[in-house]
């Protein structure tokens, strides 16, 4: 992991923006770690770059599925984005089968840690989102830490 980078999301724009960006650079086997509390954006975020990959329609939640695929030609890329958030041991996300998921796709990865994290990861975009309450007209950060595969085409 390199230094962390901070970027101002006031609005959903700049969250698109953001969403776009990482879809530009997004290749199989990569994972968007995407942390922090609720409400703090994880799932908006998702969704801009599912959106970006050129999916047309809704992207739903996955936290009650846990898992949603996306696959050509309705994306760019063969893409899970998981939702960690109801599993209670990082092994579950073996049992739930994520490494067949992940063979030749792009992950984004909602609660990472629940999963046991990827940050070991060289191709691991961590993205830590905060609401900024002291800053309204910052809305939320975004504290993106790019693993080494990351660190010549971050966004």
């Amino acid at each position: 992991m390199s230094e962390p980078r901070e970027i101002a999301l006031p609005d959903m724009a700049a969250t698109e923006a953001l969403g776009r960006g990482i879809a530009d650079r997004l290749r199989p086997g990569d994972v968007v770690a995407l942390t922090g509390g609720l409400g703090a954006g994880k799932t908006t975020l998702a969704r801009a770059i599912v959106a970006a990959l050129g999916h047309e329609g809704e992207v739903p939640s996955p936290t009650f599925a846990i898992i949603q695929t996306y696959d050509p030609p309705g994306v760019r890329l063969p893409l899970v984005h998981a939702d960690f958030y109801r599993l209670e041991h990082p092994e579950e996300a073996l049992e739930l089968g994520l490494d067949d998921y992940r063979h030749g796709a792009a992950l984004i990865a909602e609660w990472p840690d629940r999963a046991g994290g990827f940050v070991h990861e060289a191709d691991c975009l961590s993205i830590r989102l905060e609401t900024a309450p002291n800053s309204p007209e910052i809305g939320r950060l975004a504290i993106v830490e790019p693993g080494e595969g990351w660190l010549d085409r971050l966004p």
